[in-house]
């Protein structure tokens, strides 16, 4: 039996696809700040002020480690973080945002607000929660997965 691979059908291909749309879109709100999507995840992580180890960072993103070195190396690189050894293990370090970063947080959060506004603006409140909630389950159902 021949199934057929349609696209516009597949979950994967679509959430792929609105996935690369919504990086699209931040790296053309964040590229005046000399920014890019891929810094999204460790600035949602350090936003609170704490300080991370690169393994936790990984995971947080949920990128793999060598993913996460070079996207640290390129953000300290531009200023953005600074590396301090950890008082419980010497052999890594602790990465926190720079002053520099954390005086572009809100533009960030703007940047971020602002593409998931217009990503949302054609469903009503009620649709919303409810593609969150889905968006959710198929996210844990996957993770499960390993």
């Amino acid at each position: 039996m021949h199934m057929k691979f349609v696209r516009e059908e597949s979950s994967g291909y679509l959430t792929n696809w609105a996935a690369r749309l919504f990086a699209r879109a931040i790296d053309r709100r964040l590229a005046p700040l000399g920014l890019s999507s891929a810094y999204m995840p460790v600035f949602f992580a350090l936003a609170g002020g704490g300080s991370l180890s690169q393994t936790e960072l990984a995971r947080r993103a949920s990128v793999e480690q060598p993913t996460m070195a070079a996207t640290l190396k390129r953000m300290e690189r531009d200023g953005l973080i600074a590396r301090t050894p950890d008082p419980a293990d010497g052999r890594s370090a602790l990465v926190a945002l720079t002053e520099l970063a954390r005086g572009k947080l809100r533009s960030v959060q703007a940047a971020g607000h602002s593409v998931n506004d217009a990503a949302m603006a054609p469903l009503s409140a009620a649709e919303r929660r409810q593609y969150l909630a889905l968006l959710r389950r198929v996210i844990a159902a996957l993770d499960a997965e390993g």
